[in-house]
């Protein structure tokens, strides 16, 4: 500030200048402000000093204590100590806002992941051969990545009569699964595991398989008769694989598929 206003005391109207250089007032808040501000000079000289100051109020208001006086030091112009302390303030509001608002979108994102499909887009980074990058829609179920890969081996085990279908993806990664799972019954905790062509076994996925079991014609339940869908991925490239084993959490092997 300069002239005779630094000595001058501020209403308390006047101090809503700080939010508007800040941007968190609403609509009809700014409206208001605006209004005021074309009849007021000291509104006016203080919205010029207070230009630019967001980030530097956004730092101080992520710093553990006040911290406030030395801003002004920083400053080619100095706004009062008491401004400046409402302005960390409504500047930390403000941020804490944000970081609820975030927390709710990434509680609201998991809840709909965990309760039902989903389509999300993404950039494909060549996985799939081609060299330029292009939008691709992912996969929304693990039933629905398993039919997306052509390339798939099956087996069953005539002992403990569970079938299993790998489905395969080769990427710049390793390789991308997807398993289908019949006629396995629980309640069991089972991995999906690739053997590597040097004998190196790898785990793929994990999943729990509850009482009625899984891909049983005469189940108890409507999702018992379904077959049970699993994604995974594994570092070796498809062709370093040798097979795969279905394994429960005992290391009994309830079905072998060759790669």
């Amino acid at each position: 500030m300069s002239g005779s206003m630094m000595g001058s005391p501020v209403p308390n109207e006047h101090e809503t200048v700080g939010a508007y250089a800040l941007g968190i007032l609403d609509d009809a808040e700014a409206t208001a402000f605006e209004a005021h501000l074309a009849t007021c000079e000291w509104c006016a000289q203080q919205l010029d000093e207070l230009a630019g100051m967001e980030p530097m109020l956004a730092a101080l208001a992520d710093l553990p204590g006040s911290g406030t006086p030395a801003i002004g030091e920083s400053l080619s112009a100095k706004p009062s100590p008491r401004i400046v302390n409402k302005l960390v303030d409504e500047v930390a509001e403000r941020r804490a806002q944000k970081r609820r608002r975030s927390f709710y979108m990434v509680a609201a994102a998991g809840a709909l992941i965990i309760g039902g499909p989903f389509v999300a887009m993404a950039a494909s980074g060549g996985d799939s051969g081609g060299g330029a990058k292009q939008n691709q829609v992912l996969a929304a179920t693990p039933k629905e990545l398993f039919d997306s890969m052509s390339d798939k081996v099956s087996a069953t085990d005539s002992a403990t009569g569970v079938s299993a279908t790998v489905a395969m993806q080769e990427k710049n990664w390793g390789t991308s699964l997807g398993l289908e799972l019949k006629g396995v019954k629980g309640p069991l905790k089972c991995s999906l595991i690739a053997v590597g062509t040097n004998g190196e076994r790898w785990t793929a996925s994990t999943w729990s398989v509850g009482k009625w079991g899984y891909g049983i014609p005469n189940g108890k339940t409507p999702e018992s008769k379904q077959p049970l869908y699993i994604g995974g991925a594994v570092a070796p490239a498809q062709n370093d694989i040798d097979h795969f084993e279905v394994v429960d959490s005992d290391g009994n092997k309830l079905v072998q598929v060759a790669a």
